[in-house]
């Protein structure tokens, strides 16, 4: 089907139709500039279910931070400069609690027993605030790669939803961290 196009779809290009309001193929134009199909196999990590030892051993590691994450949370709230920050510290512990019931619960649905006991990291704590609002954002980009190799596992459509869930919250987490970064003329 043709479509009007007033438009060169490409800057630095000639029109490919005529000038006068004509029209151009869209499919030629789209297939021209696509890329060439590659039969590569995909990464071990998307297929399923050679992939599901290793999500929920991704899950026990998440649930197993619970008590160091506490601590860190603790930490962080205690030496909050402002009620801001401690109102949007106070939201993410919050969020994360949540998120480690949900695996909890994920972890029991996909293998019928509760989370086997992991020993969890040891509490350092960071050097400042600011250093302590670095390890966060920092936290929350690994805690989103290793959240979408256990993605990458699931088959049911509640399962899918309740990590994208996680996953949104995660990204939301370390944007919010990174407002409280600058607010607070924290330095890289």
């Amino acid at each position: 089907m043709d479509y009007p196009n007033p438009y060169a779809p490409y800057p630095g290009e000639p029109f490919p139709a005529d000038t006068q309001g004509g029209t151009i193929p869209i499919i030629p134009v789209v297939q021209q500039y696509a890329a060439p199909v590659q039969n590569q196999p995909f990464d071990p990590v998307f297929v399923y279910p050679q992939n599901l030892p290793g999500a929920l051993s991704l899950i026990g590691q998440a649930v197993a931070g619970e008590s160091e994450d506490a601590q860190f949370y603790e930490w962080l709230l205690q030496r909050a400069p402002s009620p801001e920050d401690r109102q949007i510290i106070t939201g993410i512990r919050n969020d994360e609690l949540h998120h480690n019931g949900w695996f909890r619960q994920l972890y029991l649905e996909l293998t019928g027993r509760p989370v086997p006991s992991m020993p969890g990291e040891t509490f350092m704590p960071p050097a400042n605030y600011c250093d302590g609002l670095r390890r966060a954002i920092q936290g929350e980009q690994h805690a989103v790669q290793n959240y979408r190799k256990i993605l990458f596992a699931l088959q049911n459509r509640v399962h899918i939803n309740v990590l994208t869930e996680i996953i949104t919250d995660e990204l939301r987490h370390a944007v919010l961290y990174n407002y409280l970064y600058a607010k607070n003329s924290c330095k890289a």
